[in-house]
């Protein structure tokens, strides 16, 4: 389908019933999380005396936040695949309420670290057990991306600014009381007002959101020990290259920003900054972040995820190349801004892939064991950086008979850049499925823009199988979406046009195996000028019969063109139009063969588009093509009916010439 408008795709999940009001607790949450952060350490500072007491207390309390995902992160997943994942969250949110009502109830600093500890417990079984659930609560698998940048832009952006705005407003409040007296019962409220925020949330899941259960209690009741659970989720993330890949990538892309956040402060006075240019670096990382998940979702219709993943930790490894050789001011913020776009795109991939290509048993384990990398990587960068500053100091390097005095935060980024370039490198190669292909032609390919395409149309192809049985899947296919009262125009690439190319190939003498596919090519070059960009500019539903395979067969029968030129070249004679969905017709390769291929070259187009499919399946609909035709084509609609549009788009019948 064509890229939805950004308002289009938000009001189509927000319209959802059970993932607007998970959102609002989402919201909720983030709120709460964020105004407690600033409560509890104004409040630990309070209830600490002296300076070296207070900054204990103020350390101590991002300290303890973070120290539960040392402990029992893969437990929380464990248990959010376990036990009703609305179950979990409702009790994790009353335990809330309580631990937030008693900390100005005790007014103790060691009772506060307890409470802070426990909080961050239950928020370790709450993340896993709401983010396993938001892929169920969706119509659609691709509107899991939408879902997610909703999510991060409410936790990062919106919530942020409710917090800070409400923790503002109330110490202004409390200022009209004067004194200590009036500020510490301004931070009492903001703890008595997340307290019920989270109650209220725990009255919205258990009462309101019913779907976040998912499973059935028959399958809850079956599932096997808690320890069972750990064992085969950890076997789970080693044993799969996607997994492996994605965990890999995430450890390079927050060590990077680990980095950054850690000599911040340092790398500022190295540029000839104060506070100030810190202040703005910082921000600078959240622009960026913000960008990058902002343009993820267009990058992502170019580049299947799997491989956009590791290119942008690559990506944002170079970038931090470039903050360490940064001479000026203007280009660090230029080349910190570039960290955090890259690290937002890979932030939002990563939690895309986990939501689309991860199963729902699983799903909660591999949630928690990535938060807990998240959370662990981060700490340790933080805490490992400023040590390791310190160690390296100030160098003296001469280049070109010159001397010159390198920062020690210049060597531990350009150190950190280049280690999270070659961990972004190991994520790629783990998840990518396309390994005949380089990276950079897809890059470029994300950057570069084909021929515009307009209207509401939807280009569906049919591939796979023997030529018959495509032809026969797209003419059932056809009939039943006319039937539903869409506007159809069918296309038999294995008829007409096959004879065009026969023709051109016979009058042009045409006996190089490169020149006839060249042949090919002009031929769909012009089908899609002439009758499918037309058709879909009109908003009609665009049935074609092998769609890649009517080129791809020719380069495998030429036995001379490789994949990668082969892709490039149904991307220019296509002017880079690809099917919105296509349909696989899956067989175990023993069975018929195309009429116009050996069987040997048949199997290798078949796995071929196999792992295209694997490589995207965010636009493929694989379907068993055992069986009768009936059976199949009632496969074939039910995979693909959720991902169409509501019939009508077009405002008459559209008519192939």
């Amino acid at each position: 389908m064509p890229a939805a408008p950004t308002a289009h795709r938000v009001r189509s999940v927000l319209a959802i019933p059970a993932f607007r009001r998970l959102w609002l607790v989402t919201a909720g949450s983030a709120t709460g999380e964020w105004l407690s952060l600033l409560a509890l350490s104004a409040l630990a500072t309070q209830l600490a005396s002296g300076y070296q007491a207070q900054s204990f207390a103020l350390g101590g309390v991002v300290a303890t936040k973070l120290l539960p995902a040392l402990l029992l992160g893969p437990l929380a997943g464990a248990l959010a695949d376990k036990f009703d994942r609305r179950h979990v969250m409702v009790v994790c949110d009353v335990l809330r309420f309580g631990l937030f009502i008693s900390i100005p109830l005790v007014g103790s600093l060691v009772w506060l670290f307890v409470a802070v500890f426990l909080i961050e417990l239950c928020a370790m079984f709450w993340i896993p057990a709401k983010d396993a659930a938001v892929p169920n609560l969706l119509r659609r698998p691709e509107q899991v991306e939408t879902a997610n940048q909703l999510a991060l832009v409410v936790t990062y952006g919106v919530a942020v600014l409710a917090a800070s705005g409400l923790f503002t407003a109330l110490s202004s409040a409390g200022a009209a009381f004067g004194g200590d007296a009036g500020e510490t019962a301004t931070l009492h409220v903001a703890l008595a007002l997340t307290g019920v925020a989270y109650l209220v949330m725990a009255v919205t899941v258990g009462f309101f959101i019913p779907e976040i259960s998912g499973r059935a209690t028959e399958r809850r009741e079956q599932a096997p020990g808690v320890l069972a659970l750990l064992r085969d989720g950890f076997r789970f993330v080693a044993g799969t290259p996607l997994v492996r890949g994605l965990v890999a990538g995430i450890v390079g892309a927050f060590a990077a920003g680990g980095t950054v956040v850690g000599s911040a402060t340092l790398y500022a006075a190295s540029l000839g900054g104060g506070n100030a240019a810190y202040g703005i670096l910082f921000a600078a990382v959240f622009v960026g972040l913000a960008l990058g998940m902002a343009v993820a979702p267009g990058m992502a219709r170019r580049i299947p995820h799997n491989r956009l993943f590791g290119a942008a930790i690559v990506a944002a490894g170079a970038a931090l190349v470039l903050v360490a050789l940064a001479p000026h001011l203007f280009v660090a913020i230029t080349a910190v801004a570039l960290v955090g776009g890259f690290a937002g795109i890979a932030f939002l991939t990563g939690l895309t892939i986990i939501g689309t290509e991860v199963a729902d048993d699983v799903r909660g384990r591999v949630v928690a064991f990535v938060q807990s990398i998240v959370r662990l990587t981060l700490l340790g960068s933080m805490a490992l950086v400023p040590l390791v500053v310190g160690l390296v100091s100030a160098q003296r390097v001469e280049l070109l008979g010159r001397a010159f005095l390198v920062d020690g935060t210049r060597i531990v980024m350009l150190a950190g850049g280049l280690v999270a370039a070659v961990v972004g490198t190991v994520a790629y190669r783990q998840m990518n499925d396309r390994r005949t292909e380089p990276m950079l032609p897809d890059l470029l390919a994300a950057l570069r823009r084909g021929v515009p395409r307009t209207g509401s149309g939807v280009l569906v192809a049919v591939e796979g199988g023997p030529a018959e049985e495509t032809a026969e899947q797209a003419a059932l296919l056809a009939a039943r979406l006319r039937e539903a009262g869409h506007a159809v125009v069918e296309l038999d690439d294995s008829g007409r046009d096959r004879e065009r190319w026969e023709a051109a190939v016979r009058e042009a003498a045409l006996g190089g195996a490169r020149a006839q596919v060249l042949a090919a090519a002009a031929v769909r070059a012009d089908l899609v000028e002439r009758v499918i960009r037309p058709a879909l500019a009109q908003g009609a539903v665009v049935v074609v019969d092998r769609f890649l395979a009517g080129l791809v067969q020719y380069g495998v029968a030429a036995a001379e063109v490789e994949p990668r030129e082969l892709d490039s070249l149904v991307l220019w004679a296509t002017g880079r139009l690809r099917p919105d969905v296509s349909v696989l017709l899956d067989r175990d390769g023993s069975g018929t063969t195309a009429p116009s291929l050996p069987g040997e070259e048949h199997m290798r187009v078949q796995r071929l588009l196999t792992r295209m499919a694997a490589a995207e399946p965010h636009r493929y609909v694989v379907v068993d093509a055992a069986g009768p035709a009936s059976v199949v084509a009632e496969r074939v609609w039910a995979g693909l009916a959720p991902m169409l549009p509501s019939p009508g788009a077009a405002s008459a019948p559209v008519v192939a010439p």
